[in-house]
């Protein structure tokens, strides 16, 4: 069972105009369960995946915090020792959008097979084994191994890069918004897809989205993102039963219900904050309903509530 424990990280982009800070002192635990991350555009999710992956693209960079696998801060290690060792071995990606992440001048099997190139030793005639094998995995025939990308659905492509971030059997595979531009009908397909997987191969998923509804059945704890900052964390039953954070709150107001009372859909009013001048005391106190005086000079610590944990002054009294 694997434990990912990350500390603090802290995650900036030194532009020209100022420093962003796209991940600003996030820290959660996961041992052998699932986590969603959600949040609306911009508040640092796939910022936070690319850092496990030691992907961070120039000019950003890990300035501070630690990411710890199984008791070692894999941060220490040197390019080729995370390549070899952490990359696709113990953590895979399932990058956002399946038709940016596919080279569309390459077979879909010469593309599968390039993980286990850079990151392992097979090779030849094993390697396309195991590539037609993950394939199957997925639902897909090894004949897709001949075909490019241009020549398959989304829902198709989508799990080629499924089949790819899971070819070295990794213990924690990140989910970018892998339903992102497929139709509700290809969504649960892929959903499903990723429980079975889950399930059948016991690994971790950690699934970034923008939509709480897509990952209310697919993982056990969710945590809140906003302005590059975990607001809120906890089991998933008691976030969308009781939701403590008004951000948390706002998105699941937002989200359409199939069954119970009907409600109006909510907005939030206002936008996010700019990450490289963001206001003082809490992020989201410009567009909270129940914002206080203190809210908008001091940064709420988190408060507890049994497994879950918030960070918003209107539970001061636990302090």
């Amino acid at each position: 069972m694997v434990e990912l424990e990350v500390d603090n990280l802290k995650v900036h982009f030194f532009t020209s105009t100022g420093t962003v800070r796209a991940v600003d002192g996030v820290s959660f635990s996961l041992k052998g369960k699932s986590l969603g991350i959600a949040g609306e555009s911009g508040s640092g999710k796939t910022t936070l995946g690319l850092a496990l992956m030691n992907l961070i693209p120039s000019p950003g960079r890990i300035v501070s915090g630690s990411i710890s696998l199984d008791g070692n801060n894999i941060l220490q290690f040197n390019e080729e020792k995370y390549r070899t060792e952490v990359r696709w071995r113990q953590i895979s990606m399932i990058f956002q959008g399946a038709m940016n992440a596919l080279n569309p001048v390459y077979t879909i099997g010469h593309q599968l097979m390039e993980p286990l190139k850079f990151h392992s030793e097979l090779v030849g005639e094993k390697a396309r084994k195991k590539a037609e094998d993950a394939l199957r995995e997925v639902g897909l025939d090894a004949s897709m191994m001949q075909r490019y990308p241009h020549e398959l659905s989304g829902g198709m492509k989508q799990r080629v890069v499924i089949a790819m971030a899971l070819i070295l059997r990794p213990k924690i595979v990140i989910a970018d918004e892998p339903t992102t531009a497929l139709d509700v009908i290809v969504q649960a397909q892929v959903i499903n897809l990723l429980k079975r997987l889950e399930r059948e191969l016991g690994i971790s998923i950690i699934m970034i989205t923008h939509d709480l509804s897509v990952i209310s059945e697919l993982v056990d704890i969710v945590g809140i993102m906003y302005a590059g900052e975990l607001v809120e964390i906890g089991p998933a039953e008691q976030i969308y039963n009781n939701p403590k954070h008004p951000y948390t709150q706002k998105l699941l107001n937002a989200v359409p219900r199939l069954h119970g009372k009907r409600t109006k859909l909510e907005s939030i009013p206002g936008i996010p904050p700019d990450l490289k001048s963001p206001p003082p005391g809490c992020r989201f106190h410009p567009r909270c309903p129940y914002v206080m005086g203190i809210c908008k000079v001091s940064t709420p610590p988190y408060f507890t509530f049994t497994d879950q944990k918030a960070t918003c002054w209107l539970y001061k009294e636990k302090a």
